[in-house]
Parts: structure tokens; sequence; C-alpha cells
């Protein structure tokens, strides 16, 4: 379970650890926000309004100093992260879509590359330059481009496109050529074609920390394992929705409910073309892989091939994006000696590792942190793991103040029929919803002179369709509405009294009562 998640106004879209120990988050609306990782958690820095429109993508340099944000304004904003100001902003003049730091620690100038959204263009820059760019690449690709990545060991360039096509080349140091140091020098001797061959695409790329091994997610939801040097293919992990299908009916993985929704939030991520937003990471051994799935954030061991650990499975978010913090966040103190290691000081022996897994979430303001520790106390209804560190919108002031009027749900209810009273007991805290649609229509009198239209013998009776066919009705909000089921709240006797539908998430006013104990 994840232990904590902090907010921003809008959606979260991108996230990113430095080796200096910030995390820096980027939202849907423009926002970059710093966070500084200290020995236990995280504090906030600064808040930018980085760009007027939306956040396309971010990068951080190899050496966690200079980080980077382009957006639909056409700019470039450059951050010095570890004064974290904005130092830097280039008018680059076209939509951009790519941006990444290719330069090395040591290097003469901070070079940075940034594609063109709707070509195969390159653009590179000095990222404490001007608007002028160094280079052009405008023959490097045909198609747009969907991912820049540095090999920072070994200096080298890898670039993809919407064709599949992967790239690779280096930067000002070595006149942007083709690297010397790989072991091909034609495409065909590799694998580099198994993307085209697929008609997919990388959506993400990273490097294992020794530069020997390339981890991409392609938009076949296929996870691929490349090395870097021979460009060819070491693994492949199938994470397509027919092969979880498959999966959940061999041998079933969540609960049938859970796992139908968390499929139709798949659909969606594909319908509004959000799997671009999923990325891969290497641990600092290089042996792991972690990336988000429907079933939460799988942690794969690439030299055994065997899925190690599968996190935030029970959690209710969809684990888009990945950061990755391994270590001891430092602080500005003296070095610890071997007489202070050797010692048993019990103050030197509390500065422990405090490994974190910080990602986004698919459609949510906030991102999540997943850590060695527990949750202090999720079960109780003010839990804290949850920050609050944003002021509500105009929006949710609006609901929550038209919400303060007469209390609108009971936890009790009598019917009064022809026949009699029936006496029902309510559950507002497990069925918000429902319990609310119910007792508004009630107070409304929208049940008054409604028939039971529907009686079956040692079953069940039905009623709250104001046609009296079975077919009519609606909820207190004009619709339909979802379907809500609580692990504690079963039909496992007699006289239960539940939502009536036409299928999944299609409620409206119609309720009935059973008489034996039935499975729903």
């Amino acid at each position: 379970m994840y232990e904590r998640s902090y907010m921003h106004r809008d959606v979260i879209t991108h996230v990113v650890c430095t080796k200096t120990d910030f995390i820096i988050t980027a939202s849907h609306d423009g926002h970059v926000k710093f966070w500084k990782k200290v020995e236990e958690g995280i504090e906030f820095v600064k808040h930018f309004r980085s760009h007027l429109g939306v956040i396309e993508s971010i990068a951080i340099s190899s050496e966690g100093a200079l980080f980077c944000s382009v957006g639909d304004d056409k700019a470039m904003k450059v951050f010095d992260v570890v004064n974290f100001d904005m130092i830097n902003m280039l008018k680059l003049g076209y939509f951009p879509g790519q941006c990444e730091w290719i330069y090395c620690p040591g290097d003469a100038i901070s070079s940075v590359a940034a594609s063109e959204k709707s070509t195969g263009k390159i653009f590179i820059y000095d990222g404490r330059g001007d608007n002028q760019p160094l280079h052009i690449f405008d023959k490097l690709h045909t198609s747009p481009l969907t991912q820049i990545r540095l090999n920072p060991v070994y200096k080298a360039i890898v670039s993809s496109d919407k064709s599949g096509m992967i790239e690779y080349w280096t930067g000002p140091l070595h006149e942007y050529k083709f690297p010397k140091n790989v072991n091909w020098e034609y495409k065909t001797d590799t694998d580099l074609y198994e993307f085209a061959k697929c008609k997919a695409y990388p959506t993400s790329i990273c490097f294992s920390p020794d530069g020997k091994k390339i981890a991409t997610i392609g938009s076949d939801r296929k996870v691929r394992i490349f090395r870097f040097l021979t460009g060819k293919l070491m693994r492949v992990f199938d994470e397509s929705l027919s092969m979880f299908t498959e999966l959940q009916q061999m041998r079933q993985q969540l609960p049938d409910m859970e796992f139908g929704r968390r499929m139709a939030v798949e659909r969606e991520l594909e319908k509004v073309d959000a799997v671009r937003l999923i990325n891969i990471v290497f641990d600092e051994t290089g042996h792991f892989v972690l990336y988000g799935t429907m079933l939460g954030i799988k942690v794969i061991n690439v030299e055994t091939n065997r899925c190690v650990r599968i996190l935030g499975k029970q959690e209710n978010i969809r684990v888009m994006q990945l950061a990755l913090f391994q270590g001891i966040a430092k602080k500005h103190r003296a070095a610890t000696t071997i007489e202070m290691k050797a010692s048993e000081n019990p103050v030197l022996q509390n500065i422990q590792a405090d490994p974190t897994i910080v990602c986004t979430s698919f459609k949510k303001n906030r991102f999540y942190m997943f850590t060695k520790r527990e949750p202090e106390d999720t079960k109780s209804a003010d839990s804290d793991r949850d920050v609050f560190n944003e002021k509500p919108s105009k929006e949710e002031v609006m609901a929550a103040t038209q919400a303060e009027g007469p209390k609108r749900v009971s936890d009790s209810a009598i019917i009064h029929t022809s026949m009699g009273d029936i006496h029902i007991k309510l559950f507002p805290v497990e069925c918000p919803k429902t319990v609310e649609n119910f007792c508004v229509h009630s107070r409304n009198g929208y049940y008054n002179g409604h028939t039971f239209h529907r009686i079956i013998k040692g079953f069940m009776i039905q009623t709250g369709d104001p046609t009296g066919t079975g077919m009519g009705g609606e909820s207190i909000w004009g619709g339909e509405f979802e379907d809500e089921f609580h692990s504690t709240l079963r039909h496992d006797r007699p006289y239960t009294l539940s939502m009536a539908n036409a299928g999944s998430n299609t409620n409206g006013s119609q309720f009935f009562i059973t008489v034996v104990p039935t499975r729903v």
C-alpha cells in the first residue's frame, strides 16, 4: 500500500527523481513542483507556473543539476535543480513533443534536444544559451518522435518515432555522428526493427545504470529489453489486455467486478492515448525493471525472467509514471568516518536507506509514494495518508457549500404499503449514492402510489417504477448511476433490499426485497 500522497491543482502527468535528491512533478495545467527527499519522506520546496498550456515532456540531466520542460505554449523552461530556480527560457517557434538533456558531466555545453511534435525534426540547443539551435536533425526520423533518451555511460542518444524506427546518435562532443563504441554498423545486424515489424513504437525508453541494457514499453503493451551495444533483443514481456484476460480466467487475480472495472479503465487509457505516459525504470542494480500495469506496479527480474513482486495491487489507482529513489537522502553535514560506522551510536545507526517509488495515476491530481513503511492507519475515515496540500477549487467549495443543506440521507426508513409497514435499515457509509437516491426519492414522494409490479414467489418482490411496467424510473440525478458493492453487505439472508437494474451501472429508482437467501 502507498504510504503518502500529495496534490497538484490538476492531473499530474510527469514525475522524475534526480541524483541530487529532488523529486519534480508536473501537472496538466503547466505547473511544476519541486520536492526534496529527506531521511523519511519528502518536503515541499517550490512551485512554478512553468507553462501557460499543457506540459508535453520533462527531462532531468544525468548528474541531476538541470531540469527542463516543454509545453504547447511553444516554450522550453530550464531550471537549476539544486538552487530550485528558473535560469533560462527558450522560445522554440514550434509545438514541441519530446525533450532530453544530451550532455554528460564535464562537457563544455549543456546541450538539450527537443523534437517538433508533428514532424521528425530534432533541434539541439544550448540549455544555458539563446533560442538559436546548435544543430538540426531533419532527416534522421521521418515520423513524429516518441522518445529521446541519453545513455550517459556510452555518451550516446537513442531516439524513436511513431513508425517504430530506433536510431543511435551522439551530441555536439562527437559532432552528432553515429556512436563508434557500439558493436554494430548496420541495423539489419540488430533487432531494432522489432517495433516496425510489429507495427508498434516505443512509448518509454530507459537505460540500466551500467548502460548495457535498454528497457522499452511499446504501443502494443509489450515490454522489450535490448542489449545496447549489440541492439539484440534480450527479453519480451507481454502486458496486453488479452494476456490479463487469459490470466484472470486461468487463475483469478482480482474479483470479477474489480477486474471488469480495471479493464474499462485500460480501454479508456487507449481511447485518450494516455498509454504514452506510462514509463519503465531500472533499479540501481540494473537487474530489475519496474512499470505500471492494471494489477499494480510490477517488479521484474530481467536476469531470471520472473515477476518478483506486484506493488499496490489492492489500491484503487492506475499507476502511470514511476520515479525511483534508492539510497540515503544526503544532508549537509560531515562525512561518515570508519570510526562512526563502527561505533554503537544509536543516532548514527538510525541513518538508513529509505527506498521510495513515486508514481502518478490516471486522471488523478495526486502522486503516490510507496515505501517500506505501511500507512499509519488506512481504515479510519480521517486517515491522513492523503495529504491535502492544495486549497480546494471554486467548484469544490461550491459543491461543499450546497451539500451543507438539510441532511439528505438516513440510516433507517419505513415503507407504508396496503398490506402493512416494512421497516428497513440503510447503509449510507457503505453505499452512499444508493442510500441518498432512495432517501431523496422517498422524501419527495416519488414512490407514493407505486405498485409491486414484479412478484416472484419464493424469491423477491420489486417496486419503484412509476410506470408499473418494470421499464421506467430514474435516479435523483436524472439518469442512471453506478453500482455500489461492499464486502460486508451480501444477499446471504432473506429480507435484503437492493437496487434493481438492467445491467451493470444502470441503477435508477427501482428496488427489490428478497424473501430467501440468494447469491448475486
